[in-house]
C-alpha cells in the first residue's frame, strides 16, 4: 500500500492551547481544514479551479478521534489520503501526528461534495480530478461507531 501524502506540517504555539495545556480542539479542526485544502489542491481542486468553474466544496459529514494531546512546542504533521472518489463526492481522511514521536495523535474522516456555485446543486468532478483523486486511494481503518 502506497503512503500516505504529507498536507500540512506545523506547530503548536501557547495561543493554540487551552486552560487545561493541551492544543484545543477548534485548531485540531483548523490543521485539519487546512490539510483538506491541500489534498484538494493535490487533486485539481485548488481556488484557481473552483473560482474559474463556478464550483465549491461543501463538508457533509466530518469525525475526528483524540488519540494522544498535544502541547505547545509540539511539531504536527498532517497526512492524508482518499477512501473514495465518487462522480460527485470524495471520501477522504487526514492522520495528524507528532512529528518528534511519530505517534498519531488525531484522525479525521470527511465527505466532501462538488457544487456548482451558481446552480446551488452538486455536479460531476471533472475526469482529471476524479482520476487524480483516485490515484490517491489508501486504505484505512477508523474506530467510528
Amino acid at each position: 500500500m502506497a503512503a500516505l501524502v504529507e498536507t500540512y506540517r506545523g506547530a503548536v504555539y501557547p495561543w493554540h492551547c487551552d486552560h487545561m495545556g493541551h492544543m484545543n480542539v477548534m485548531w485540531y479542526v483548523g490543521k485539519f481544514d487546512e490539510a483538506t485544502w491541500s489534498l484538494f489542491a493535490r487533486i485539481g481542486l485548488g481556488a484557481a479551479y473552483l473560482r474559474e468553474q463556478g464550483r465549491t466544496m461543501a463538508a457533509v459529514d466530518q469525525r475526528l478521534q483524540y488519540k494522544k494531546e498535544l502541547f505547545a512546542g509540539d511539531v504536527v504533521e498532517v497526512a492524508s489520503g482518499v477512501l473514495e472518489m465518487r462522480d460527485r463526492s470524495i471520501r477522504f481522511f487526514h492522520e495528524m501526528k507528532n512529528a518528534e514521536t511519530g505517534d498519531i495523535c488525531a484522525t479525521s474522516l470527511l465527505v466532501g461534495v462538488h457544487i456548482d456555485s451558481r446552480a446551488r446543486k452538486s455536479c460531476p468532478f471533472p475526469d482529471e480530478v476524479r482520476q487524480r483523486g483516485r490515484e490517491l486511494v489508501r486504505e484505512h481503518h477508523f474506530e467510528f461507531k
